[in-house]
């Protein structure tokens, strides 16, 4: 590595605060996260193997727990530039109705049109496939922010993009569906009879409302069964949060301008790329020993893979046609309740942020959604946005953790992920503002069957 690419971050912002690298946290990781496994052969899995499912460059990418800054093509840059950086906020009107002595700012990823952060790894994605000549790529969505986000990805370079929707978010939310058509994407509800796992779902739970495991395992097969085609997923993989890293590079480039230093950093978990995003340039000063600060991963209660789940290998889909990941999980059998609203659907966490997790150096929450919608609108209320039900998560306890400051005096500065808009999600605020929504919490017997199905061999016992 050359003398440069040692240099601390701020050498890679432009004038205008946008990084013109990502920033790759596993090089400053002590215990680096495990590798992924090849299922069949338990052993790791190589970049030959890799690539016939992923985008040559993303495999690199993928496989690099080494090098710390990894410079962003000019082209992707040219991207950013129509909506990034993104804004930084102080919640002042939220701090004067909490009555709170905290100082709460948020980054907000919703000036796009697809509304949430998920662009920021889409045009990487979309640009790599491109560039290796492909065709097309395949993907699978749950609430509909990533499936929008690579449909617009693919519309600007000219790929066609095939996406596998969680059924339920599919009928919950028509009007996202339609933004992807616009887009050009074809977009089917997931589990569907189109792709044979698909067929295997649906035989084994009839009526199922589906999962993000579901449709990943749709997505991989069609890319694998198409020429010219390759698979790529919005969160979890540690490629994905390596794109997202600019989320937090320009949170803490805009911080230090202005001598501001967060003491509690909060974001939202489903598979971990917004969190991860967020947190990685303050998490790399935590783990090179030069600050510190408390990190929250904020779950739903109805899918709660780090506060109730086990850390181990197991399968990144439903149908197990994927590599093994060791990361927190509940099980790739495990599918949300049909009445969970948001996204956050996925059964396991980024192999990272598990890993980050198990050696202490962030905490985890999980909060019921009638609580999480109640937040939500007590924000769009002061603040004038009305935010996604996953970003709601991470607004819920950074309330909480601004109401322990009134309670104990504290002048904490407290900074979390809005992720992005909810104005596609207006049948869950329905359902809220109707008195129609519950809280659903997995019993442990519940979780235990999704347990169940973690592969078993030596080292690998729950």
């Amino acid at each position: 590595m050359s003398e440069e690419k040692k240099i601390p971050y701020k050498i890679y912002l432009e004038e205008n605060e946008m990084p013109v690298s990502w920033y790759n946290v596993r090089a400053d990781m002590k215990n680096k996260p495990a590798p992924l496994l090849n299922p069949a052969t338990l052993q790791p899995l190589t970049f030959e193997e890799m690539r016939g499912i992923f985008c040559d460059e993303l495999c690199k990418q993928e496989l690099d727990d080494k090098t710390p800054y990894i410079e962003i093509p000019e082209e992707i840059r040219k991207f950013y530039k129509m909506y990034r950086p993104s804004p930084l906020v102080r919640a002042y009107c939220l701090e004067e109705k909490l009555n709170t002595p905290a100082k709460i700012y948020y980054k907000f990823e919703g000036n796009n049109t697809s509304g949430s952060h998920k662009l920021n790894s889409a045009i990487a994605q979309a640009y790599y496939a491109k560039k290796q000549g492909l065709k097309g790529v395949t993907t699978e969505t749950g609430a509909g922010q990533w499936g929008t986000a690579l449909s617009m990805a693919c519309a600007y370079l000219g790929l066609d993009c095939q996406v596998y929707m969680v059924k339920c978010s599919y009928e919950q939310k028509p009007f996202r569906r339609e933004v992807m058509r616009t887009y050009g994407a074809n977009v089917t509800p997931s589990p569907s009879d189109t792709t044979n796992v698909g067929r295997k779902i649906l035989e084994e739970f009839p009526g199922t409302t589906g999962s993000l495991g579901c449709a990943i395992s749709e997505a991989v097969e069609a890319a694998t069964a198409q020429e010219g085609y390759r698979y790529v997923l919005g969160s979890v993989l540690t490629q994905v949060l390596l794109h997202q890293s600019v989320i937090g590079l320009e949170a803490k480039a805009a911080m230090d301008k202005y001598g501001i230093k967060p003491d509690v950093i909060i974001g939202c978990a489903g598979g971990g790329s917004n969190l991860g995003g967020l947190i990685s340039p303050f998490m790399g000063e935590k783990l090179r020993g030069e600050a510190d600060y408390q990190f929250i991963a904020v779950e739903p209660a109805s899918c709660p893979s780090l506060t109730r789940g086990k850390y181990v290998y197991d399968f990144c889909d439903t149908g197990k046609v994927c590599p093994l990941a060791k990361m927190y999980t509940l099980g790739s059998g495990f599918i949300p309740a049909a009445n969970h609203a948001g996204g956050l659907r996925y059964h396991g966490m980024s192999s990272v942020l598990s890993q980050l997790y198990h050696d202490g150096y962030m905490e985890a929450v999980s909060v019921e959604q009638t609580s999480v919608f109640k937040a939500a609108e007590e924000f769009a209320r002061v603040e004038g946005i009305l935010p996604a039900p996953e970003s709601a998560h991470a607004i819920k306890v950074a309330i909480d953790e601004a109401m322990k400051c009134k309670e104990t005096g504290e002048e904490k500065t407290i900074l979390f992920g809005l992720t992005g808009t909810g104005y596609f999600d207006m049948v869950a605020y329905e359902r809220y503002n109707n008195g129609e929504m519950s809280d659903y919490i997995p019993t442990d017997e519940e979780l235990a069957k999704g347990l169940a199905g973690v592969p078993k061999f030596p080292g690998n016992e729950i």
